[in-house]
């Protein structure tokens, strides 16, 4: 599976945020992050300055299992809501045939969970 790059305003918060749902890290030096949960990659950047209310950084996440992987996300104490920075919103058919759930994190990117 290819890996996303995604911005992190303090990388040590975005580790405890993403370990907290099961990711572990891989690599880490002053201006790169990688998490790994099993197949799913995930590679950040430092940028300090970033907004979460405007941030337009997103990426798409394509599971085998989304049933498991959202009560597992939602068992790491994120809260299961449509507004808030961070969040989970519950699963739903989407308009584009597949059902999907999108996960907030703490610096407002976008990562849309799609079932394969």
């Amino acid at each position: 599976m290819p890996c996303r790059t995604l911005p992190s305003r303090d990388l040590d918060a975005t580790a405890a945020f993403y370990e907290a749902l099961g990711f572990e890290v891989h690599y880490r030096d002053a201006g790169w992050l990688i998490m790994n949960r099993g197949a799913l990659a995930l590679e950040f950047f430092p940028h300090p300055r970033l907004r979460p209310a405007t941030s337009d950084h997103q990426a798409n996440l394509r599971i085998d299992d989304l049933d498991a992987l959202h009560v597992s996300f939602a068992l790491s104490g994120i809260a299961v809501n449509t507004v808030g920075i961070p969040r989970l919103t519950p699963i739903e058919a989407q308009e584009w045939g597949a059902r999907a759930a999108f996960l907030i994190d703490l610096d407002g990117t976008l990562l849309r969970l799609i079932e394969n």
